[in-house]
């Protein structure tokens, strides 16, 4: 719209002028034809940019790769204890099993001084299988006639004068000790020779 010459009411026309007309010109917006050469943009690095770049760099990659070791060892660190309680939980499991089972064993034990256990006869047959199985497990026998009296892996119920030793000795061995792996499930239950 123009102002009327005479008036101060605009009045309209056809004509626009260029004063009154404000566009971009077409393409403004976008690079120019000769790119960045032709534009007042420095785009070379100097020596010192390029050095502050490198170390830079440098640090950045040193801290990923600290980063990462320190993941590394974290994660072999937690395997070795997942896999050390794995064994631990395991081998108190299958201790908890063994407990119960030893009322078993001892009647079989008993059954074998006694004579009971004859060559075919069914039971000797399962006490055979049970004995297997529990070895398998890792079960171990201990206590034997003869042994030299330890209190750390003995229980004393009884204890008898004997000329013939010089040490406390296991003279009898009433209920055997049972080991799982590193683990006492039981000591072995003995009457002990002391010397006079």
């Amino acid at each position: 719209m123009a102002k009327d010459p005479a008036g101060d009411e605009p009045k309209e026309t056809d004509e626009l002028r260029a004063e009154d007309v404000l566009e971009e010109p077409e393409g403004s917006s976008e690079l120019p034809e000769g790119g960045y050469e032709d534009a007042d943009v420095e785009t070379s690095l100097t020596d010192v940019d390029v050095e502050f770049l490198d170390k830079a760099a440098d640090e950045l990659a040193s801290e990923r790769l600290e980063d990462l070791q320190r993941v590394t060892a974290e994660y072999a660190n937690y395997r070795k204890r997942t896999e050390a309680n794995r064994d631990i939980e395991r081998e108190r499991v299958v201790g908890d099993v063994i407990r119960s089972l030893l009322p078993v064993l001892d009647d079989i034990e008993r059954a074998d001084k006694h004579g009971d256990l004859v060559d075919g006869a069914p039971i000797t047959l399962i006490a055979t299988k049970l004995r297997a199985a529990t070895e398998r497990l890792g079960l171990v026998t201990y206590g034997a006639v003869g042994d030299a009296f330890d209190p750390n892996e003995h229980e004393a119920l009884l204890q008898q004068p004997s000329p013939d030793v010089s040490t406390p000795t296991v003279l009898d061995v009433v209920e055997p000790g049972y080991r799982l792996g590193s683990t006492q499930v039981r000591p072995a239950k003995v009457i002990v020779a002391t010397p006079e």
